[in-house]
């Protein structure tokens, strides 16, 4: 069956979504986890030493300025990760969701130089996190304050993060079983919400501490 990106969204609905084998392997297949990594709005852990970096403002931050760049350089490799799940209908697909304002990316600058970032899907209230991509220290993490911080102010109600890594425990991420996370998603992509909403100037870091504290 072809993918198209109507159906993407309805399988993003049910909670499933594609992933590739490899860079260079055209096929898909469809994942629908029984675990899955969520990480809650208001109990993001955001550490000293990273909201020091976000305040002193080593990076320029952006959102869905760079969205087909930010995915291309999710799929290169990295330490640890030589092969990559996104391959070309991936690039295409969520492309296209991007024209119809349903995939999003946060970019980190230096210098004029695209040095981090993370890109994802919103339906409703929820967003469906999909990978991320650092090529200087911390940039990534400073896009993925900034992504929490645009879901808070946008009133979004779900972060999906789907598989668990320690990584994203640091930060407070839980896993829930499938059948947790189901009612959760049905009741977020029923409510709407503003990616798009911008920060107002706002410090991301106390936006985030603020959602924290309050809730």
């Amino acid at each position: 069956m072809e993918i198209t990106p109507d159906l993407l969204l309805q399988a993003y609905r049910i909670g499933v979504f594609p992933m590739g084998e490899r860079r260079d392997d055209p096929k898909l297949y469809w994942l629908d986890p029984r675990r899955r990594a969520v990480l809650p709005l208001d109990g993001f852990h955001l550490p000293h030493r990273l909201a020091r970096t976000i305040r002193a403002g080593r990076f320029q931050v952006t959102a869905d300025t760079a969205f087909t760049e930010t995915v291309l350089a999710c799929a290169e490799p990295r330490p640890g990760h030589p092969e990559s799940w996104i391959n070309g209908p991936i690039v295409e697909l969520y492309t296209e969701l991007h024209r119809r304002g349903h995939a999003h990316s946060v970019e980190c600058w230096s210098d004029g130089q695209l040095v981090g970032g993370l890109y994802g899907v919103s339906v409703g209230a929820a967003f469906f996190g999909e990978s991320m991509f650092s090529r200087q220290r911390d940039s990534s993490k400073v896009a993925l304050v900034h992504l929490v911080a645009r879901l808070i102010v946008g009133r979004f109600r779900l972060l999906d993060c789907q598989f668990m890594t320690d990584h994203l425990r640091s930060f407070g991420a839980i896993e829930i079983a499938r059948e947790e996370f189901r009612p959760l998603l049905a009741a977020a992509i029923e409510q709407s919400a503003d990616f798009q909403r911008d920060l107002g100037g706002a410090d991301p870091c106390s936006i985030v501490q603020a959602s924290t504290r309050t809730s």
